[in-house]
Protein backbone atom coordinates (compact mmCIF):
# COMPACT_ATOMS: atom_id res chain seq x y z
CA UNK A 1 0.00 0.00 0.00
CA UNK A 2 3.07 2.74 0.78
CA UNK A 3 4.62 2.13 -2.00
CA UNK A 4 1.43 2.77 -4.24
CA UNK A 5 0.98 5.99 -1.82
CA UNK A 6 4.32 6.95 -3.07
CA UNK A 7 3.90 6.40 -6.61
CA UNK A 8 0.53 8.57 -6.66
CA UNK A 9 2.77 11.29 -4.33
CA UNK A 10 5.28 11.40 -7.23
CA UNK A 11 2.95 11.37 -10.22
CA UNK A 12 0.90 14.20 -8.27
CA UNK A 13 4.34 16.07 -7.25
CA UNK A 14 5.39 16.13 -10.76
CA UNK A 15 2.14 17.56 -12.16
CA UNK A 16 2.97 20.01 -8.85
CA UNK A 17 6.29 21.18 -10.27
CA UNK A 18 4.50 21.45 -14.29
CA UNK A 19 2.00 23.90 -12.77
CA UNK A 20 4.03 26.20 -10.30
CA UNK A 21 6.72 26.22 -13.60
CA UNK A 22 4.04 28.22 -15.44
CA UNK A 23 3.69 30.91 -13.28
CA UNK A 24 7.13 32.27 -13.89
CA UNK A 25 6.29 31.79 -17.70
CA UNK A 26 2.65 33.54 -16.94
CA UNK A 27 4.85 36.58 -15.70
CA UNK A 28 7.22 37.25 -18.55
CA UNK A 29 4.21 36.70 -21.16
CA UNK A 30 2.36 39.19 -19.22
CA UNK A 31 5.39 41.63 -18.84
CA UNK A 32 5.60 41.78 -22.85
CA UNK A 33 2.21 42.76 -22.75
CA UNK A 34 2.07 45.03 -20.41
CA UNK A 35 5.34 46.43 -22.66
CA UNK A 36 3.33 46.44 -25.92
CA UNK A 37 0.37 48.29 -23.84
CA UNK A 38 2.78 51.00 -22.81
CA UNK A 39 3.99 51.09 -26.54
CA UNK A 40 0.71 51.80 -27.70
CA UNK A 41 -0.36 53.78 -25.58
CA UNK A 42 2.39 56.06 -25.88
CA UNK A 43 0.95 56.03 -29.70
CA UNK A 44 -2.09 57.17 -29.20
CA UNK A 45 -1.39 60.23 -26.68
CA UNK A 46 1.47 61.36 -28.33
CA UNK A 47 -0.74 61.52 -31.66
CA UNK A 48 -3.06 63.10 -29.41
CA UNK A 49 -0.98 65.78 -27.87
CA UNK A 50 0.83 66.79 -31.60
CA UNK A 51 -3.34 67.59 -32.12
CA UNK A 52 -3.53 69.58 -29.60
CA UNK A 53 -0.39 71.76 -29.91
CA UNK A 54 -1.12 71.79 -33.52
CA UNK A 55 -4.80 73.98 -32.55
CA UNK A 56 -2.99 75.59 -30.30
CA UNK A 57 -3.37 74.01 -26.65
CA UNK A 58 -1.60 71.73 -24.25
CA UNK A 59 -2.56 68.08 -23.55
CA UNK A 60 -4.29 68.89 -20.91
CA UNK A 61 -6.03 71.56 -21.90
CA UNK A 62 -7.12 69.31 -24.77
CA UNK A 63 -8.65 67.03 -22.90
CA UNK A 64 -10.47 69.38 -20.17
CA UNK A 65 -11.80 71.22 -23.28
CA UNK A 66 -13.77 67.46 -24.64
CA UNK A 67 -14.37 66.78 -20.90
CA UNK A 68 -16.71 70.27 -20.83
CA UNK A 69 -18.30 69.76 -24.12
CA UNK A 70 -21.97 69.80 -24.47
CA UNK A 71 -22.21 67.18 -26.98
CA UNK A 72 -22.06 64.26 -25.32
CA UNK A 73 -20.03 62.29 -27.59
CA UNK A 74 -17.04 64.79 -27.28
CA UNK A 75 -17.28 64.47 -23.79
CA UNK A 76 -16.51 61.03 -23.31
CA UNK A 77 -13.98 61.29 -25.70
CA UNK A 78 -12.43 63.61 -23.48
CA UNK A 79 -12.64 61.31 -20.27
CA UNK A 80 -11.38 58.01 -22.66
CA UNK A 81 -8.72 60.12 -23.11
CA UNK A 82 -7.72 61.21 -19.88
CA UNK A 83 -8.20 57.69 -18.68
CA UNK A 84 -5.72 56.53 -21.66
CA UNK A 85 -3.40 59.19 -20.09
CA UNK A 86 -3.71 57.62 -16.44
CA UNK A 87 -3.35 54.00 -17.35
CA UNK A 88 -0.31 55.00 -19.52
CA UNK A 89 1.31 56.23 -16.33
CA UNK A 90 0.22 52.81 -13.72
CA UNK A 91 1.29 50.95 -16.31
CA UNK A 92 4.97 52.83 -17.07
CA UNK A 93 5.37 52.42 -12.83
CA UNK A 94 4.23 48.89 -12.78
CA UNK A 95 6.38 48.15 -15.67
CA UNK A 96 9.77 49.70 -14.02
CA UNK A 97 8.78 48.22 -10.37
CA UNK A 98 8.75 45.09 -12.09
CA UNK A 99 11.91 45.35 -14.15
CA UNK A 100 13.63 46.01 -10.95
CA UNK A 101 12.19 43.31 -8.69
CA UNK A 102 13.83 39.81 -8.38
CA UNK A 103 12.81 36.60 -10.11
CA UNK A 104 10.04 35.43 -7.53
CA UNK A 105 9.31 39.58 -6.85
CA UNK A 106 7.86 39.44 -10.23
CA UNK A 107 4.72 36.82 -9.72
CA UNK A 108 3.73 38.39 -7.05
CA UNK A 109 3.39 42.11 -8.03
CA UNK A 110 1.66 40.77 -11.36
CA UNK A 111 -0.66 39.10 -9.23
CA UNK A 112 -0.89 41.93 -6.30
CA UNK A 113 -0.71 45.07 -8.63
CA UNK A 114 -1.16 43.48 -12.05
CA UNK A 115 -3.31 45.09 -14.82
CA UNK A 116 -6.33 43.40 -15.25
CA UNK A 117 -7.14 43.80 -18.87
CA UNK A 118 -3.59 43.06 -19.66
CA UNK A 119 -3.94 39.68 -17.14
CA UNK A 120 -7.17 38.49 -18.98
CA UNK A 121 -5.69 39.02 -22.14
CA UNK A 122 -2.23 36.85 -20.82
CA UNK A 123 -4.60 34.44 -19.60
CA UNK A 124 -6.97 33.93 -22.72
CA UNK A 125 -3.66 33.17 -25.30
CA UNK A 126 -1.53 31.57 -22.72
CA UNK A 127 0.99 28.91 -23.57
CA UNK A 128 2.74 26.81 -21.63
CA UNK A 129 6.51 26.53 -22.09
CA UNK A 130 9.03 24.32 -20.63
CA UNK A 131 11.49 26.36 -17.90
CA UNK A 132 14.78 27.22 -18.67
CA UNK A 133 15.44 30.12 -16.20
CA UNK A 134 16.55 29.87 -12.77
CA UNK A 135 13.29 31.05 -12.26
CA UNK A 136 11.29 28.29 -13.80
CA UNK A 137 13.58 25.30 -12.70
CA UNK A 138 13.13 26.64 -9.08
CA UNK A 139 9.48 26.79 -8.91
CA UNK A 140 9.17 23.52 -10.52
CA UNK A 141 11.06 22.27 -7.54
CA UNK A 142 8.92 23.87 -5.12
CA UNK A 143 6.44 22.72 -6.87
CA UNK A 144 6.96 19.17 -6.94
CA UNK A 145 8.67 19.02 -2.96
CA UNK A 146 5.17 20.91 -1.83
CA UNK A 147 2.48 18.61 -3.21
CA UNK A 148 4.82 15.59 -3.52
CA UNK A 149 6.07 16.17 0.69
CA UNK A 150 2.16 17.40 1.32
CA UNK A 151 0.85 14.09 0.02
CA UNK A 152 3.31 11.82 1.72
CA UNK A 153 2.15 13.71 5.22
CA UNK A 154 -1.12 13.61 4.81
CA UNK A 155 -1.11 10.06 3.70
CA UNK A 156 1.40 9.22 6.79
CA UNK A 157 -0.82 11.34 9.27
CA UNK A 158 -4.12 9.72 7.85
CA UNK A 159 -2.48 6.46 8.33
CA UNK A 160 -1.10 7.15 12.19
CA UNK A 161 -5.30 7.98 12.86
CA UNK A 162 -6.63 4.59 11.47
CA UNK A 163 -3.64 2.29 13.52
CA UNK A 164 -5.11 0.14 15.79
CA UNK A 165 -3.32 1.13 19.44
CA UNK A 166 -1.37 -1.88 20.49
CA UNK A 167 -2.57 -3.74 23.30
CA UNK A 168 0.08 -3.81 25.83
CA UNK A 169 1.42 -7.43 26.93
CA UNK A 170 0.09 -8.47 29.98
CA UNK A 171 2.64 -10.65 32.50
Amino acid sequence: MSRIVRIIAFGCGLCGGIVASQGPEFAQQYRQRVGGAVDELRQVITRFDGDARASGETKDSAIARLRSNADDFVSRQGAAMQANVERLGRLETHRETMMQAGPFSRVALMMRDGDRDVMEAVYRDFEPAVPVTEEGILSTAIGFIAVWGGLLLLTGFLRSLWRRPRQPVRA
